[in-house]
């Protein structure tokens, strides 16, 4: 399973859509209504899942699904 789609199915599991609908704009707490502590046991799972340390400021930045992949992946090529 590539970065992607193991990133989409983490998604899918704190947000009522599946995997196929959720799109790289979709932002985690107006379009997917992430609380707060979901998005933080969501952000403690990625870093599990995908063996990265997320970045205090960096993470307060993130807003959609496009930008929460991007720095997954980046910090995935860096690592």
């Amino acid at each position: 399973m590539n970065i992607k789609s193991k990133f989409l199915n983490l998604v899918a599991q704190y947000s009522k859509l599946s995997p196929s609908e959720l799109t790289g704009e979709k932002r985690f707490r107006e379009d997917l209504d992430f609380s707060s502590l979901d998005f933080m046991s969501f952000l403690g799972e990625l870093e599990d899942e995908f063996d990265v340390e997320l970045e205090q400021d960096k993470i307060i930045q993130i807003r959609t699904i496009d930008e929460a992949l991007s720095m997954i992946q980046e910090l995935q090529e860096v690592g």
